[in-house]
């Protein structure tokens, strides 16, 4: 007998992306846990039938849990912890050896105390060669890895996954495991179904008009043109999310730009970056720019990167206002554009938060970081469809 629904715990939950994905295919989230106010105000806007503990997971207890727990247990539990300790993308955070590299025992307690039949873990791939601490040779997986056995999933399997080859149009690897307690499941990863056929970032910004950078005037109105992608993003039916609409576009709202940051876009081609311009101008050419301000003191490798139309995205981050230009347009990227390249679908409202937020401020996250650091949708779809199969061929 198929299963209709099964039950799902999102923890580190950001805005919902692993939620909006497994609802998709098929499963039902009960409890979502974030530390983050204004990811927490975006998760219950569009998904009002969760229940969202705003809180340090640590300090959750089975009091808050259980209520919410089906006599049999939760089918599946999703922890996808903050990766900056283990991610090598321009930062120092890798070295620094702290608290967050452990919060996956948190994902293993709440899966205990659910009595939950799979756990689901997700992170960079760095995460494998992360040590727990400078001066050891034992690595964070090999803890996880014991620590999961030890609470009776013994069960699992370990997987890099490219979300390019699941519809996602961004460059973005990530690192799973899959476990279950039961140790008679043949488990399988999802299989790649757009391997020949990756999605474009034309592909993704059909349909969505320009937007003039300093105006302060938002877009609402749609161009006409589509792809499939955009005409999948639009697709209430698939997505299963009653009572939202389309209607009208949102978040297209452009960006404000000093004038020198206008000049540097242009200088840019479709595939370079700020590197690529400091590499193209030399000696007092590039010291003329700088005086300018065209051009800023100090290279940043990650910054400044003009899209290619014909191509998909690299990784989405945290940082995505800063790191990406538009392919034809001298400008930032716009919420909503990030959010396609994400595969969040167009009715999602990212409300939680101002549009921007200095970096320093790591109790609120503003709307490009809870994009970037969310799992894709069509990443997390593919994941539930494959435990859907799993769940209705050994249940």
């Amino acid at each position: 007998m198929m299963n209709e629904c099964l039950s799902h715990i999102d923890c580190f939950a950001g805005v919902g992306g692993i939620c909006t994905g497994l609802h998709a295919a098929g499963f039902k989230t009960a409890i979502a846990i974030e530390y983050i106010q204004s990811c927490c105000d975006t998760y219950r806007r569009n998904h009002p039938g969760v229940h969202v503990i705003h809180s340090d997971i640590r300090d959750v207890t089975e009091q808050q849990i259980r209520p919410y727990v089906p006599a049999g247990g939760i089918d599946l539990v999703t922890s996808g912890m903050p990766c900056e300790t283990f991610s090598t993308a321009g930062n120092s955070s890798r070295s620094f050896y702290d608290d967050r590299q452990f919060l996956f025992r948190e994902g293993i307690r709440i899966a205990r105390m659910s009595n939950a039949k799979m756990i689901l873990f997700e992170n960079v791939p760095a995460i494998t060669s992360k040590r727990v601490a400078k001066d050891s040779g034992d690595l964070i997986v090999d803890v996880l890895k014991k620590e999961l056995k030890e609470a009776g999933y013994k069960n699992f399997i370990e997987v890099v996954l490219d979300a390019t080859e699941f519809g996602v149009p961004q460059r973005r690897n990530r690192y799973f495991i899959l476990a279950t307690r039961f140790d008679d499941w043949f488990l399988l990863p999802p299989l790649p179904n757009h391997r020949k056929n990756a999605v474009t970032v034309k592909d993704a910004f059909a349909g969505l008009p320009d937007v003039v950078p300093n105006s302060n005037k938002e877009a609402v109105e749609y161009t006409g043109e589509e792809s499939a992608y955009s005409s999948l993003l639009k697709d209430g039916k698939f997505w299963k999310r009653e009572g939202f609409t389309v209607d009208a576009l949102s978040y297209q709202m452009p960006m404000k730009h000093r004038n020198c940051t206008l000049q540097r876009f242009a200088l840019l081609r479709q595939g370079e970056s700020l590197k690529d311009l400091f590499e193209k101008y030399q000696g007092e050419e590039r010291e003329a720019l700088q005086r300018a301000r065209i051009l800023p003191q100090k290279m940043f490798i990650k910054r400044n990167y003009r899209l290619r139309l014909d191509e998909t995205a690299p990784t989405v981050t945290s940082h995505c206002l800063d790191e990406f230009v538009h392919p034809v347009s001298n400008r930032a990227l716009t919420v909503r554009e990030c959010a396609r390249l994400q595969s969040f679908p167009d009715s999602y409202d990212f409300c939680g938060g101002p549009y921007i937020v200095p970096h320093i401020d790591r109790k609120v996250q503003d709307k490009y970081e809870q994009i970037g650091d969310a799992v894709p949708p069509l990443l997390a779809y593919a994941w539930g469809c494959q435990i859907m199969k799993m769940f209705n061929q050994y249940e």
